[in-house]
């Protein structure tokens, strides 16, 4: 396995921001989005008292990470499963609450560069796009078979494409003469449909369909908001949860999330906030943070990224 390919994002940020709840003996630190295992592999070693529990929908991203991370033994529980799938996940393990948590969302390096996934737009391939392989429907079942008022409203929702209708149109003109099954017919038929001054900005004209293709494929954005309120509930007091997203609408969830935690819920007017209407998390980022120039320059996958962070400061009422 090529290790050199896959540098974790904002790994030393997120390193930092974790470090405050990850030094005791018997902490647990879950990392919800395994993938390549680069997060993992530098949490279990900067941490060496902590123990690691990590999930993954992908079965080939879990026997891969699991060589990488051979060598910490038990200190790491590796999980086929989705990350809102995380209480039911602590539950089977006997762990009440944890100490750190780290979602690094979107696609792995590993199903980008795996030629035969259909992630990429660079290269040819089936059109599949689902993490775990096992389960659900392919990208090429959505394109074939969805109504195309279904097709724009992902294509705009998820992928924000202005163009979705063009796209659309033409879809359903093609996938009429016949199905959609591999990657290089849809990007050839995205750069058709677009007028030229389109095409001259942005990078790869299909990168927004394909990211609109994904997230529904894999209900990414489904999954995501049950997945942070149910590891905000599964943080002990003093525990920590790092987020990093890539895309608008996975950060407008997480920052929510975090945000209302962070509120006084008392009604206006009280004289004093009784304890169960206190905040629940404390912020650790000023909004999101975006990686430094220098690290987009070394890992052109971190240039979308905002970071976000959060401490667990009070139990929920009972």
């Amino acid at each position: 396995m090529n290790q050199t390919r896959h540098v974790p994002v904002m790994l030393q940020r997120c390193l930092d921001l974790l470090a405050p709840a990850l030094t005791q003996p018997g902490a647990v630190v879950v990392d919800c989005t395994l993938g390549l295992g680069g997060h993992s592999e530098a949490l279990l070693t900067r941490f060496p008292e902590a123990r690691l529990v990590a999930l993954d929908r992908d079965k080939e991203a879990l026997r891969l990470s699991g060589e990488r991370l051979a060598p910490f033994g038990d200190r790491a529980t590796l999980v086929h499963a989705v990350y809102d799938e995380l209480p039911e996940v602590l539950d089977r393990l006997r762990i009440p609450r944890v100490q750190g948590i780290l979602f690094d969302l979107g696609v792995s390096s590993m199903q980008l560069d795996e030629a035969d996934r259909g992630f990429a737009y660079a290269q040819d391939a089936p059109l599949d796009m689902r993490m775990d392989q096992t389960t659900g429907i392919s990208a090429a079942e959505v394109l074939n078979t969805y109504p195309p008022g279904e097709l724009v409203r992902i294509l705009r929702v998820y992928g924000e494409e202005k163009q979705a209708k063009r796209i659309v149109s033409a879809i359903v003109r093609e996938r009429a003469k016949e199905p959609f099954s591999c990657s290089a017919r849809l990007v050839e038929l995205i750069r058709d449909a677009l007028p030229q001054a389109v095409k001259r900005t942005g990078g790869n004209p299909a990168k927004r369909t394909f990211q609109a293709l994904r997230i529904e494929v894999n209900g990414e954005l489904t999954v995501l908001e049950r997945a942070i309120p149910a590891a905000v509930g599964a943080l002990a007091v003093g525990g920590r949860i790092a987020v990093l997203s890539y895309h608008s609408l996975e950060d407008r969830l997480v920052k929510q999330v975090l945000v209302a935690g962070a509120a006084i819920t008392a009604p206006p007017g009280l004289p004093v906030v009784p304890e169960r209407y206190q905040p629940r998390l404390k912020l650790l980022t000023r909004g999101a943070e975006l990686p430094t120039e220098a690290e987009v320059a070394e890992n052109s996958r971190a240039a979308s990224a905002r970071f976000r962070a959060a401490e667990r400061i009070r139990e929920d009422e009972r």
